[in-house]
């Protein structure tokens, strides 16, 4: 072999290895994407998520974070959808399209989106809702100013004019959540977005209210000047803030892969956020930090702090890294930590009179290392004083609204709170409200009287007067015990008014109006009519059965005995008229009619009375000879005697 062929040889083996480590290197890869990409659908696809787009015309996805946004016409019926004027429009990373369409609510004082995540009551739920003014309206406005409620408790007041978002983190008691913008009267109501998460059994509860996120520091990570992000792979679907500054501290990070799936860490954080960390900047031992509430409360504000570490760095043998905290001056600790294992330290429960949240890390006298942090969340407990209205008030105030199809801009949300009831309603002040009076007079309804009012138990008042109803009065109206006033007057219904509820009426406990009922029976021989009515009906049906087998049975006889005679006729072949005139007064003996029916001998029929036999005369003709029987009440001599007919 020649250096040539030698030469060739070692080329082709290269580039067969070539070819065997970049096809290696791109299974890695795929294998790396795939799982990366297992992980990013993990928040998107959780079946406990909620993201609707407000003022959107279709349903979208977006490639950023793998979030399906839905339009809010299955949240909400009221309002109007506008863009911002394309001047404001805003490209914000990780959003969808949310900053640049919006809903607003110029008609009603308070409009309500309505949720239904199917984990139902009793769940913790991560609520967000989004907003940007855009200039939709061209009137270039700074001052517009509105509450925004979650079920019947006021969550926050909406006063920023650019990109902002507002997000509690809400216990849910009840199977629907309200989410209601409020009208105070400085500018029309918006909302550009709006989110929901299921929190499961996760750490970040309030059984006595609800938790507001105030600071999610994702510490040591992207640029600041982001301000904050979303990551694909976070459950929770967090938004943390990447602008938080730790007092004289330096960023630290790592690429080693960290098992977030396989921890027992019960925030779940995502992976990019415990890739990153900051520690004291130029040896120094500790990392300190305060937050100042922006507005002071009339009553003593509570907090949860939660401290979020792994250990990024190979720890050399024999070193070790262990610190402590100090929060509003309480110490825990000492701490240490495991190489790339989650480790969440709290949460803290804490008062702060003074409206500030104060904590430092520091090393103790024991450690090699300075502290690290990953990242912190601080959570203002909010308190929900307001209960929802009673749940079988507002399931059959729902359902009456369905059946009569009321299409009433202040009929959503709550009945009863937070402000003011919805027209036609009185609420008492129990804890929770009850519906104690429902005015529906004049609202063009029709049908029957729906018997969902019955489950409104607490009444005391209903009028449902002027309008079309038809059927009759429910006597279980009777049955609820605190009604006083039922008003039905100037409807169509029918039938007798129920006993119990005239009893009622005469005893003056309900004070009952009926008139404009024309078809409406008020007096006592109603109810003798209606009694007696099933009587006369049983007689009719029973005589008209008798006369019909009567009328059968002799259709049947006379059918029979029409067959008897016309086979009889044909068998002789005289005619009526001939039979007629020859029989007439014709008399025979015993001995004669012997020889004529040849001693009885041929049988042509048989009746009630007797055998009838075929006879001869001597002129040839053909009779029909009928002979009694002995049980007859005729006696045998005298049928001797009678006259036979001749066949026709």
């Amino acid at each position: 072999m020649d250096s040539g062929q030698i030469l060739l040889s070692y080329i082709k083996v290269w580039v067969i290895l070539l070819l065997l480590s970049a096809t290696f290197q791109n299974s890695k890869l795929a294998a790396k994407n795939t799982a990366q990409d297992k992980k990013r659908k993990l928040a998107a696809e959780n079946s406990g998520f909620i993201s609707i787009d407000c003022g959107a015309e279709e349903d979208y996805l977006d490639g950023d974070t793998g979030i399906t946004y839905k339009t809010d016409k299955d949240f909400i019926s009221t309002g109007k959808n506008k863009v911002v004027a394309p001047e404001h429009n805003l490209t914000t990373l990780y959003y969808g399209n949310m900053a640049n369409s919006l809903r607003t609510f110029p008609e009603g004082k308070r409009n309500c989106y309505t949720l239904k995540p199917r984990q139902g009551k009793n769940q913790n739920y991560y609520v967000r809702a989004f907003f940007y003014y855009g200039n939709y309206d061209s009137k270039n406005q700074t001052q517009i100013k509105f509450d925004l409620y979650i079920g019947v408790n006021h969550w926050t007041t909406v006063v920023d004019m650019q990109w902002t978002y507002y997000e509690i983190i809400h216990y849910s008691v009840t199977d629907t959540i309200y989410v209601c913008l409020v009208n105070t009267g400085f500018g029309v109501p918006f909302i550009n977005g709006l989110d929901l998460r299921f929190m499961n059994d996760s750490p970040y509860r309030s059984m006595n209210g609800s938790l507001i996120p105030k600071v999610l520091a994702d510490l040591g990570g992207l640029d600041p000047t982001l301000g904050a992000m979303r990551y694909k792979d976070d459950v929770y679907d967090r938004i943390w803030r990447l602008d938080v500054n730790l007092n004289d501290s330096v960023s630290n990070s790592t690429e080693a892969n960290i098992d977030i799936q396989g921890s027992d860490d019960p925030c779940r954080l995502p992976v990019e956020v415990l890739r990153t960390a900051v520690q004291p900047r130029n040896g120094h031992n500790s990392l300190s930090y305060s937050y100042t509430l922006r507005h002071r409360e009339n009553f003593t504000p509570e907090f949860l702090v939660f401290f979020h570490f792994a250990e990024i760095e190979q720890i050399a043998p024999g070193e070790r890294r262990e610190f402590t905290i100090t929060l509003n001056g309480l110490n825990y600790g000492p701490f240490t930590l495991e190489y790339l294992k989650p480790l969440t330290i709290g949460p803290y429960k804490l008062q702060v009179p003074e409206d500030q949240v104060r904590f430092s890390i520091d090393a103790t006298l024991r450690s090699d290392l300075p502290p690290i942090l990953n990242a912190f969340e601080i959570f203002k407990l909010w308190p929900l004083p307001d209960s929802p209205t009673n749940q079988t008030d507002v399931d059959a105030i729902m359902a009456i609204k369905e059946a009569y199809k009321i299409d009433r801009v202040d009929w959503q949300g709550d009945p009863c709170l937070p402000l003011t009831t919805w027209t036609g309603l009185l609420c008492n002040d129990d804890n929770p409200p009850r519906i104690i009076s429902l005015n529906l007079s004049s609202s063009q309804l029709s049908g029957n009287i729906a018997v969902s009012l019955l489950n409104l138990t607490a009444i005391k008042s209903l009028d449902l007067s002027n309008n079309e109803l038809t059927g009759t009065v429910l006597e279980a109206f009777a049955q609820l015990p605190h009604l006083t006033i039922l008003d039905l007057s100037g409807n169509k219904l029918t039938g007798a008014i129920p006993h119990s509820l005239k009893e009622k009426s005469n005893s003056r406990q309900l004070q009952l109006s009926l008139d404009g009922n024309l078809d409406l029976c008020k007096m006592d021989t109603c109810e003798k009519k209606k009694r007696s009515f099933p009587v006369l009906v049983i007689a009719f049906v029973i005589s008209v059965s008798v006369l019909l087998l009567l009328n059968i049975i002799t259709i049947f006889w006379r059918l029979k005995i029409g067959r008897l005679n016309v086979s009889l006729s044909s068998l002789v072949g005289l005619s009526r008229k001939e039979l007629s005139l020859k029989s007439k007064n014709q008399p025979f003996t015993y001995t004669e009619l012997v020889s004529i029916t040849n001693n009885f001998q041929t049988i042509i029929g048989e009746g009630g009375f007797g055998k009838v036999y075929l006879g001869n005369l001597k002129d040839g003709r053909q009779v029909a000879v009928k002979l009694l029987s002995q049980s007859s009440r005729q006696g045998y001599k005298e049928f001797l005697a009678e006259k036979i007919a001749q066949i026709c």
